[in-house]
């Protein structure tokens, strides 16, 4: 089963729970540290070794983020251990960081471009964006010289593929039946 798929739920929970207490600045936060722990090489070696028990990564975690997380914030680090899911955890707060956004009325996008894309490029884009989705749009641009030409764009559950590869792909996909 897919990460992503597995994680919605426990991210859907934390955002209602911080949205009811008002509180969602703190579980960003809670979640981002807790995330980059569970991310360490030495952590995510501890919590895939059969050797540790669960009680054992609980302690070492719990130590490691001592005063950063509150005692909810700890249950969830118990639950995950518990499921065996801990891996998740940036999964899940990335899962998060998005519902944030979309509260807010803000999107996320990817623009993934074969050259780099100037500042006068990138406003365009956005504003092109922002116009099609009626909403504010915040973006990560990065180049992937193997687009050969062209962007590819990621927004939400919308994918705008107008790369020279993407093109070359159709092509050969219709050409094969």
């Amino acid at each position: 089963m897919e990460t992503v798929t597995i994680a919605r739920p426990y991210a859907e929970a934390l955002y209602r729970l911080a949205s009811q207490k008002a509180a969602l600045s703190d579980w960003s936060r809670m979640l981002a540290t807790a995330s980059a722990v569970a991310s360490d090489a030495t952590m995510s070696d501890a919590i895939a070794n059969p050797k540790f028990t669960r009680a054992n990564v609980e302690q070492v975690f719990l130590a490691v983020m001592d005063k950063e997380l509150n005692e909810e914030g700890k249950n969830l680090i118990r639950l995950l251990l518990e499921n065996g899911r801990l891996a998740l955890l940036p999964v899940i707060a990335e899962q998060f960081e998005k519902l944030k956004a979309e509260q807010s009325g803000m999107l996320e996008a990817d623009i993934v471009s074969a050259f780099p894309l100037s500042a006068e490029q990138e406003k365009e884009m956005i504003g092109l964006l922002e116009r099609r989705f009626a909403r504010k749009v915040t973006t990560r641009v990065s180049v992937d010289p193997e687009l050969i030409g062209g962007v590819k764009i990621n927004a939400g559950d919308v994918v705008i593929d107008a790369s020279v590869r993407g093109q070359l792909d159709n092509m050969a996909f219709a050409l094969k039946r």
